[in-house]
Order: C-alpha cells, then sequence, then structure tokens
C-alpha cells in the first residue's frame, strides 16, 4: 500500500489503494502483539485471536439467519457489537445502526426505509432499556430480533475450539477465501440515520471507500499509534462513535476499550485508568460531566494524551473547566455523519526545535484545520461564489469521505451534493469563515430551526404538522421565528388562507400538535415569497414577521 498522499486532488483516488476496514482489521488482529482487541469496562477483555474467532462463528450465523443485504444492529458500545459489526462486514453485507434514543417513531421509520428484516441486538440491553420503560422489541413490527446471547448458547464448545485454532493457524489469505466476500470498495458499507430533526430521519449511505478513507484520514491526523488504547463510549448509531472509536482503531490494529453508557463517567474514569487509555472522544456535554463528577479524580485521567469534543459547540467554560481539573488541553473538532463523519480537528501545536519553527495545529474556538485529504470551501448560499477569508458563508466539505447519498432519496442528495472542478463536496448548512492559517470557525445554522424553551424545533417540521392538520390544499404558509424575551425564539407563520391564531391553536389542539409546534402569530399574506428558483425565500419571510413584530 502506497502512502499517503499530499495533495487533495490524490487524496479522492487515494481510497481505491486502500484496505476495506474489515480486511485492515484481518491484517492486524493476525499479527498484532497488543494485550487485547477490545475490553469491556465491566465485562471481559478480549484477545485478537478470541475476536477474531468470534467474527467467524457469528458471520457463519448471521449468514444462515440474514439472507438479505441489510442487517440492523441494536446495541451500545461493547465487544459484542464490535465483533458483530466486523461480522456483517465479512459477509459483504450493510449494517443498519439503529439509534435506539430517537424514539419509536424515528426508530420504525429507519428499519423500513432501510427493509430491515434481521436485528441482531442484546437480551441485557434491551432488559436495561426496558427498566427504562422502554420496550424497543415492540418498534420494529416488520422484523426479527436475534439475541447475540442465544447465538453464542447455540454454539457448541468444540465448534467454538476448533475455529479458535482455525484463527490461530489458519493465514490470511486462507481466511479470506473461506470466510469472507469479495466487496466493491463502492459498496454501501453502512447506513447510519440523522436525527429526523427535518421530519423523518434521513438514511446516509457510507460506502467502503469511505468509512476506510475516513478512517485512514483520522488515524493521521489523532497520530494513532499500536500503543494507544482508544476509549469507545460513543454509541455505533453515532457516526464519530462507530467510524472513529470503533472500525478505526480496529482497523489500526489499536485496542479499544467500551463502555455502553457514555454519561456514566466515574465507571468510564476508571476504565482509563485500568486500560491507560491515550484517547477520548466525546461531545462536550459528556466532557462536562468529567469536570463536574466528584467521582472523577484528576489521577484517574493522567494516561489520556488527547481529548477531542465534537458533534455540538465547545463552548469555552466547557474547555476551560476540563482543563483547570485534569491538566490537559480539550481539542475541538469537525464532522458530519454525511462526511463519515471526520472533517476537521485541533491538535497539539508542535513546539519548535533547533531545525523547524514552531507547528501551530491549535486555535481555540475553532474546529481546526481540515484532515489531509480534505477541503473546506466558504461560499455563497445561492451562487456558490467563493468568499473571502474571514467572511461568513456556506461551509462546503470535499474530500474521500463524502458520503455515496441519502438512501432511496435521490433529490435529497441533489440538495447537499455539489459537482465543483470534478469533485463532490457537500453542503453541510451551516455557516462560518476560515481565516488565513485555515481554522475554521462555525457561526450559525443556515438550516431552518426555533429554539424554543431549550428545544431545537424544526420550522420545515411545524410546516409539515400544520399542513397535516389543516388538511386545506389551497394554503400556503410559511414559518419563521423571532427573539422571544421569555422562551429565547418564537414561531411566526404567514399563511395565504385567513386563518387567525385561535382558530390555528384549536385545529392544532385537536390534532394534537406538540405545543411548541404553535404559532405565537399568524400573519395572512396575499403570497408566500419566492425566490427565482421557485424556492421560499425565508430571508424575505423573516422579514415580513419582524416587520409585523414591530408594528
Amino acid at each position: 500500500m502506497s502512502n499517503p498522499p499530499s495533495t487533495f486532488k490524490d487524496w479522492q483516488d487515494y481510497p481505491a489503494t486502500l484496505d476495506p476496514v474489515h480486511i485492515a482489521w484481518l491484517k492486524n488482529a493476525k499479527k498484532s502483539k497488543t494485550a487485547f482487541a477490545v475490553a469491556d469496562i465491566e465485562g471481559v477483555e478480549i484477545s485478537h485471536k478470541r475476536f477474531l474467532t468470534g467474527v467467524l462463528l457469528f458471520s457463519k450465523k448471521i449468514a444462515t439467519y440474514s439472507p438479505e443485504q441489510n442487517v440492523g444492529l441494536l446495541l451500545p458500545s461493547s465487544g459484542g457489537g464490535a465483533i458483530a459489526s466486523m461480522a456483517i462486514l465479512a459477509l459483504g453485507k450493510t449494517i443498519v445502526n439503529l439509534n435506539f434514543t430517537a424514539g419509536k417513531k424515528a426508530l420504525k421509520s429507519a428499519a423500513e426505509q432501510a427493509e430491515v428484516k434481521s436485528i441482531y441486538t442484546s437480551r441485557k440491553f434491551l432488559d436495561k432499556m426496558a427498566e427504562r420503560g422502554i420496550n424497543l422489541e415492540s418498534f420494529f413490527p416488520n422484523s426479527k430480533l436475534f439475541m447475540l446471547e442465544d447465538i453464542k448458547e447455540e454454539i457448541s464448545t468444540l465448534t467454538r475450539l476448533g475455529t479458535l485454532l482455525k484463527a490461530i493457524l489458519m493465514p490470511t489469505n486462507l481466511i479470506r477465501k473461506s470466510y469472507f466476500k469479495k466487496v466493491s470498495m463502492n459498496d454501501t458499507a453502512a447506513i447510519l440515520f440523522s436525527s429526523g430533526s427535518e421530519g423523518s430521519p434521513k438514511g446516509v449511505e457510507l460506502s467502503h471507500s469511505n468509512i476506510a478513507a475516513n478512517a485512514k484520514q483520522a488515524a493521521i491526523e489523532l497520530g494513532a499509534i499500536r500503543s494507544d488504547v482508544i476509549m469507545s463510549t460513543l454509541p455505533t448509531f453515532h457516526a464519530f462513535g462507530f467510524a472513529i472509536t470503533t472500525l478505526m482503531p480496529l482497523s489500526e490494529g489499536i485496542p479499544i476499550v467500551c463502555h455502553a453508557d457514555p454519561k456514566d463517567v466515574a465507571t468510564i474514569a476508571s476504565g482509563i485508568e485500568k486500560y491507560s487509555g491515550t484517547i477520548l472522544v466525546g461531545t462536550p456535554t459528556f466532557l462536562r460531566m468529567y469536570t463536574i463528577s466528584k467521582k472523577v479524580t484528576t489521577e484517574s485521567m493522567q494516561s489520556l494524551r488527547l481529548v477531542v469534543a465534537g458533534a455540538e459547540k465547545l463552548r469555552s467554560e466547557v474547555r476551560e473547566g476540563f482543563e483547570s481539573k485534569f491538566n490537559m488541553p480539550v481539542y475541538e473538532g469537525y464532522g458530519t455523519t454525511e462526511t463519515s463523519p471526520g472533517a476537521s480537528v485541533n491538535l497539539p501545536d508542535i513546539p519548535a526545535s533547533n531545525n523547524a519553527p514552531e507547528k501551530l495545529r491549535n486555535r481555540p474556538g475553532t474546529v481546526g484545520r481540515a484532515f489531509s485529504g480534505t477541503e473546506f470551501r466558504i461560499v455563497d448560499p445561492d451562487s456558490l461564489d467563493p468568499i473571502a477569508n474571514g467572511e461568513d458563508g456556506l461551509i462546503l466539505i470535499g474530500g474521500p469521505q463524502i458520503m455515496k447519498g441519502y438512501l432511496k432519496m435521490p433529490e435529497k442528495t441533489a440538495e447537499v451534493i455539489e459537482i465543483i472542478d470534478g469533485f463532490r463536496w457537500y453542503r453541510t448548512g451551516d455557516k462560518g469563515h476560515l481565516d488565513k492559517d485555515g481554522f475554521l470557525t462555525i457561526v450559525d445554522r443556515y438550516s431552518r430551526f426555533a429554539k424554543i424553551g431549550g428545544e431545537m424545533i424544526s420550522l420545515t417540521t411545524v410546516e409539515e404538522e400544520i399542513l397535516d392538520a389543516c388538511n386545506d390544499k389551497d394554503l400556503e404558509i410559511a414559518a419563521t421565528c423571532l427573539p422571544d424575551q421569555r422562551k429565547g425564539e418564537k414561531i411566526v407563520l404567514l399563511a395565504t388562507t385567513d386563518i387567525d391564531k385561535v382558530a390555528l391553536k384549536k385545529i392544532l389542539s385537536d390534532a394534537k400538535i406538540n405545543p411548541l409546534y404553535h404559532p405565537s402569530n399568524v400573519l395572512n399574506v396575499d403570497e408566500i415569497p419566492k425566490l427565482g428558483s421557485g424556492k421560499t425565500d425565508f430571508s424575505a419571510t423573516k422579514k415580513i414577521a419582524l416587520v409585523n413584530d414591530q408594528a
């Protein structure tokens, strides 16, 4: 395999020289000398040979039970989940990671969209969810659930020992020939679902090429080496948990330490201390829990060499609080499910030496510089014309990790993928700017949300709910939001049919529409402002609402 290229253009072809992550894992598992492959903090350590044995055994079972292409996983971060993921990939099948926190409607929609007939889960996990009042089994009326514990019990001791011997004695190529199905790098390796905040959740299709490229990019940026131990505490339905803290380290021969609950920071901290964890990735919300927990000691975190925050904005008080307690900085990164997911990260600065100047790689308040092989472009959201450094615009991301597209949604895919200079670019919907050194600052979202009482409310969903409830085919509406002293923001609705707020409130209440979706004001207009493309002009919509609000 060739060394990683240095230019953005060359990186676009580089993934073709990489192995799919499950093949890279196999090669490293056969020669790895680390003490374990996976450890569950409250469970067992799994050696590379036993992990490989588990993959070979489970792949045979999954092949028997699930002849279909797309296979569901409903599991937290765990050794069993990692084995199941590799077994599904080894079969050339597509992993559909289901977000067990998403609610019944979203989960049912995701399973139906991906045509998931088989879901692999754990009885222990389902029982824990049932204790919280969530009966996950009832969410999937059209899918069969298989318990990992039951499958394990079905396998005889003789079969286990025989497969363990094969794992130890058979060369890599023979294992591939006997157990692994050949895949194309363009095949869909995984489907991860968005939160569904814009209506039904969208399935993001990631190819073997996408995942392999981003795993290699992340390993390069994080300086990941065999002596590292990566804490795998984010759930695998989360793109970072799936690709960055599970597949990337396994494919690089780096051990992972799993825990099912990212909020259980005391247990995770004990795992960091026990296994000398070196890299911790988390959301700022989770990282703040380490700071405020009296059960997490400074000493328990001292083996960490890198702490990375992502998925939401890292507030200065969280960063400063963590550094103050643990005497280690938090480095902010950025990515999206659609970018497999990593796109940029801040990193420790490299001190000056006799031969080289200091290399600045961290600028707090930014989300860092783009990964190797990745570029950001800041453009006008309508014309896509480039915008100068320091000025805010729409953030485009280009690189080999850009998703194949949204599952069965070619129109939605076309809305967010742009072909510029022969390369694919993802329209993030984020607003931000680049400085002269290439550090990216995110300032806002172009997406249409209102924040009411701390809840993020999709204005698109508000419109859809109102149109469904009113059942008036001639009605045209546009929702916008304005500042509100009590709740942060309020929803204002423009409507082409003469309807007042009181009448609309009764309609929505009768339809049992979430009260947060009820407009605080309704403005009757002759027509909804439109752009030249025919799309609603949301900027003009907000101006009309603002003028009326001040009148």
